[in-house]
């Protein structure tokens, strides 16, 4: 059986189990479709959590970081995780007591205002965009190498198949779809690891096997020095140095926290459970499921930079493993011979005197069309060549993306066909299940809280679940759009944008909701806008415009500018709060009253305000 054959079995069953749930769970009102009915174990909703966390970014694209960065990439590990528990601690379990189903809906109703649920519903969908963008991406990657289509194919196949099952069942069908993407992920997570880990290290745990030696080959020394001196050796720096400025890793890592505790698309899957207790056993469970793939992360990013040096660097082309050829066939990796001896030479910026390690000018490597003549398409190595120019400033003649680490990572250490199946259906999981969720939360602050709310009070629930449907068309398409002309090609990168969206926006605002009686709609509302549009317009000049690094704001990235962002939207709210009318007595007594522990589940059960 062949390696393609193996894939389409496994990814074929999981689709199967994923449809069939979705098919099952169909969402029959509006309180089923936004809010699984209420009813979801805390069990079950943490394992669903854990998968609309796992997103493209975490699972694909994290351990690439790792391997490219190493210690600089512990920004994402530290921002992720930390902001989960920020999110749970001071945010989901006085939420749901508020009994709202959305995001936009509780600020509406926070803050007295339909313009402040108008605001808040405008910042949802520029926050799950961006998100989502950076999924579709990930499933275009994916899709891209398994089917031997161009990443373009791959975003719209992977579209279609998230607004079949998550437009027919909501988040009642998306909730139990979830569970068993989590599982899915898990599994092709942790065992490519294991399985690498004893051969690399000898030992079956990776955790271990990353603080202890490296056995493989005749040496045997702890495998961090081993990756120290393979960086240095090659003209890296130190796997375990950072190079990142100390304020901007500082403001990277606290706009990924402050984002996670923002993101729409996670806080309503704490309103699936019965009550506030659930909550919490509920986000016991997700920091546990979390844990799982973040704790490995780490491990899969420094083994694959082990694996690619040892099984390329300094290797002859026609003596290459196969799987290179593959990639290289799929955009995913490519070679430049610049020295023309047909050995493969991979090299940092140190080996170069003007310090870079570029293979060819442009970001992206760029093709003959396959009607140019064969002489311009393959080279007399058998190579794929590029339409690009090479650098000559440098030595280095290997380009892959980050974001393929994780699937080339079971081929480099040649593990069975089966693990590399497993592998391939993960990650179609992984950007997936992030993916349905974001639809969701786009779909219902269209219909609910922009329709139902502002501008149609009058519709039903078929009516109103019908255009939480075309919503998610809609957005789909957009994203789809995106997904395929990306802010960056670095899914991360992209991601990373959203969660700074988050954290200029949603953060300060929920924050403040719960915690500050007299915060009033005014501030508020102010806050808002002017933390999102100094973020967004930030972000905007410095990746689409002529943004260039000497002009970024006290040397900080747009990926950190989210805690700028917020720090504005703090400022501008508590300074409109000081000249502006306090809020009325009932919304005081409200937010007075659920920093109260109550002897009775009974409010805490009731049902949400669809």
């Amino acid at each position: 059986m062949t390696q393609d054959t193996l894939n389409f079995i496994f990814i074929g069953l999981s689709f199967a189990l994923y449809i069939g749930i979705a098919f099952r769970s169909k969402a029959g009102s509006t309180k089923e479709y936004y809010t699984a009915g209420g009813g979801v174990s805390p069990f079950a909703n943490g394992m669903a959590t854990a998968a609309d966390w796992m997103s493209a970014a975490t699972f694909i694209s994290m351990a690439g970081t790792v391997a490219i960065s190493g210690y600089d990439a512990s920004r994402f590990l530290m921002g992720w995780t930390g902001g989960f528990v920020l999110l749970t601690v001071l945010m989901v379990p006085y939420l749901r007591k508020f009994n709202k189903a959305t995001v936009p809906d509780f600020v509406g109703d926070r803050y007295y205002s339909k313009l402040a649920r108008g605001v808040a519903v405008g910042c949802a969908i520029f926050i799950c965009m961006t998100y989502i963008m950076g999924q579709m991406r990930g499933v275009g990657v994916v899709f891209s190498q398994l089917f031997g289509i161009s990443i373009t194919s791959g975003v719209i196949t992977g579209g279609a198949i998230v607004f079949f099952y998550a437009g027919l069942g909501g988040m009642k069908g998306i909730t139990y779809t979830q569970v068993a993407q989590y599982s899915v992920m898990a599994f092709a997570y942790t065992i490519p690891a294991i399985f690498i880990a004893m051969a690399l290290t000898g030992n079956v745990i990776p955790q271990l096997g990353l603080i202890g030696n490296y056995t493989a080959g005749d040496e045997i020394v702890p495998f961090l020095q081993k990756m120290n001196n393979i960086n240095t050796e090659l003209g890296f720096s130190e796997y375990t140095s950072g190079k990142m400025s100390t304020l901007n890793m500082f403001c990277i890592t606290a706009a990924l926290m402050c984002g996670t505790a923002g993101l729409p698309h996670v806080i309503v899957r704490f309103f699936t459970v019965k009550d506030v207790r659930a909550v919490r056993k509920s986000a016991c469970w997700t920091l546990a499921f979390i844990a799982v793939i973040y704790l490995t992360a780490p491990t899969i990013g420094a083994f694959s930079r082990v694996n690619l040096i040892e099984k390329l660097h300094d290797t002859a082309y026609t003596e290459a493993p196969a799987w290179f050829q593959e990639f290289e066939e799929t955009g995913q990796m490519a070679w430049v011979d610049k020295n023309d001896d047909g050995k493969i030479q991979y090299y940092g910026p140190g080996m170069s005197e003007a310090g870079t390690f570029s293979v060819f000018q442009g970001k992206n490597p760029d093709y003959p069309t396959y009607e140019a003549p064969e002489n311009q398409r393959i080279g007399k190595h058998g190579e794929r060549l590029l339409a690009n120019k090479a650098d000559d400033s440098n030595p280095n003649e290997l380009w892959f993306g980050n974001d393929i680490m994780v699937m080339a990572n079971p081929h480099m250490a040649g593990l069975p066909m089966w693990v590399i199946a497993l592998l391939m259906a993960g990650c179609i999981a992984a950007a997936l299940s992030t993916a349905a969720g974001l639809l969701l939360v786009l779909s219902t602050s269209i219909s609910h809280d922009l329709m139902k709310k502002i501008l149609k009070p009058d519709l039903t629930d078929k009516e109103e679940v019908n255009y939480a449907r075309f919503a998610s068309f809609v957005a789909l398409a957009v994203a789809v759009y995106f997904g395929i002309n990306p802010p960056s090609a670095f899914i991360a990168k992209t991601v990373a944008f959203a969660f700074g969206l988050a954290a200029s926006s949603f953060f300060p605002t929920l924050l403040m909701g719960i915690f500050s009686s007299r915060m009033n709609k005014q501030g508020a509302i102010s806050g808002m806008i002017a933390g999102i549009l100094f973020t967004f317009s930030y972000i905007t000049y410095f990746q689409f415009l002529d943004g260039t690094p000497d002009q970024y704001l006290f040397g900080i990235t747009p990926e950190g500018i989210g805690f700028v962002g917020m720090l504005v939207n703090f400022a501008v709210a508590f300074a409109v709060n000081a000249f502006t009318p306090r809020p009325p007595e009932h919304i005081i007594e409200m937010v007075e009253n659920i920093h109260i522990p109550s002897s009775s589940t009974e409010k805490e059960k009731q049902d949400f305000e669809i």
